[in-house]
């Protein structure tokens, strides 16, 4: 901001006896503390620290009940997968290992074999099956000749 002074301005309150005691008032809150020592009429419960959790050690046992992970055949693990893949297209990698139960570095070797990795969106860090192992099985086979009939009776109807 640029500019010329054309006027000086100073005010002053009016010192009467309500100023002065708000100033005084406010003096008097500065010069207090921020913090107090209160006493306690009774003790605050703190808890003693312990060295394992009960969800901690809960972990622990259902990790050596699974016990290691240990790499299955590799045509047994392709088998799963391919099992999987039938359910559905896509699979992150988490959902493969539980559903494997394979090691992490084991299951990525066997799907850089089988299945593309896809990184652009809509189905970014994924895998998806090659085309060459892509066989789905239809839910309902249908019929050869009753596609062809239902196409015929739709064109009948709409002549008429």
């Amino acid at each position: 901001m640029e500019g010329k002074i054309q006027q000086r301005l100073e005010c002053r309150p009016y010192a009467d006896k309500s100023y002065l005691d708000l100033k005084v008032e406010e003096m008097r809150k500065v010069s207090q503390p921020q913090r107090q020592v209160i006493q306690l009429e009774r003790a605050v419960q703190n808890y003693k620290p312990i060295s394992d959790h009960k969800h901690n050690i809960e972990y622990e046992q259902k990790k050596k009940l699974e016990g290691k992970k240990s790499r299955d055949d590799r045509d047994k693990v392709m088998e799963m997968l391919f099992h999987a893949f039938e359910k559905h297209q896509y699979y992150n990698l988490k959902d493969l290992v539980r559903i494997t139960n394979q090691p992490v570095t084991y299951l990525k070797e066997v799907l850089k074999d089988v299945c593309i990795y896809c990184v652009k969106n809509p189905h970014r860090n994924m895998f998806e099956l090659k085309p060459e192992y892509r066989h789905y099985t239809p839910t309902e086979p249908m019929e050869e000749g009753a596609q062809g009939d239902d196409d015929n009776d739709d064109e009948d109807n709409d002549q008429s």
